[in-house]
């Protein structure tokens, strides 16, 4: 089953379309990861898959209706969203910060139950917060902020999260953390996870389907051993790169070719 999909989507800002004519499913129940340089759209593909920006052209399909035909409320209780750099309220401890992704199952005369409490509960533990959920969120090392913003979009308790480079401004370790994260809660619950990612080792070693887009297309779109080869690599990043084998995984390793004793 597609969950979500694009067909034919043209998508920009102002009427300057940046992603064109795109068409793009995104596997039920695996990662996706979205690849790209600078500017070639992917940002600007995820806003428009969690109805931020509406196509010029073209459909945006979540379980096989327009997205933008549906209501608000219900699109929120079916896709999350972690946008890049979001910025917390001075103050907000851990736990209201995670409690905030019930809003979408909030009514304005039904009290906080729990069932509430027990998603933002369950958000914690999988994050790995329990023990500094009355943490102000401002005090927090870079890969506990990013976990908690994790657990709030888990709170929201939907079957697809799209996030748009969470590992971004982290240290290598606390990378890894959130990749290793992501795998989990893609394993153990079945989410479905869309994430733009710069670093292509990490899209290798963690993704089921990789989108690789160039200058707002579609390059490419598949597993990462399909995607990620030599001539992909110079046509979309214009790198000269090896693929190998991830000693670790086995999944495509890219190496680029520059440096001292390498090509040019």
């Amino acid at each position: 089953m597609t969950r979500l999909q694009a067909r034919n989507a043209v998508i920009g800002y102002g009427g300057d379309p940046i992603v064109r004519g795109v068409d793009v499913e995104v596997p039920d129940g695996r990662i996706t990861a979205i690849v790209g340089p600078n500017g070639c759209g992917k940002s600007t593909l995820l806003r428009a898959l969690v109805r931020l920006l509406h196509p010029t052209e073209g459909t945006i399909l979540l379980d096989g209706e327009d997205i933008h035909r549906m209501h608000t409320r219900d699109v929120a209780r079916r896709v999350g969203l972690l946008p890049q750099s979001p910025i917390a309220p001075a103050g907000i401890t851990v736990k209201e910060l995670v409690a905030r992704g019930r809003t979408p199952h909030q009514k304005v005369l039904r009290p906080w139950s729990a069932e509430d409490e027990t998603a933002v509960l369950s958000a914690l533990h999988s994050t790995a917060l329990t023990d500094i959920q009355d943490a102000v969120v401002d005090e927090l090392s870079g890969g506990q902020r990013q976990r908690a913003w994790i657990a709030m979009t888990l709170a929201q308790d939907t079957p697809v999260m799209i996030l748009d480079e969470p590992t971004t401004y982290l240290d290598i370790a606390h990378q890894y953390d959130v990749m290793d994260l992501l795998h989990r809660l893609n394993t153990r619950q079945e989410r479905t996870i869309v994430m733009v990612v710069h670093d292509l080792h990490q899209a290798a070693r963690y993704a089921h389907h990789v989108i690789a887009m160039r200058d707002g297309v579609v390059a490419a779109a598949g597993a990462p051993a399909d995607v990620f080869t030599e001539d992909l690599i110079r046509e979309v990043f214009a790198l000269e790169a090896r693929v190998l084998a991830d000693p670790v995984t086995g999944t495509p390793l890219v190496v680029p070719a520059h440096g001292p004793g390498g090509a040019r």
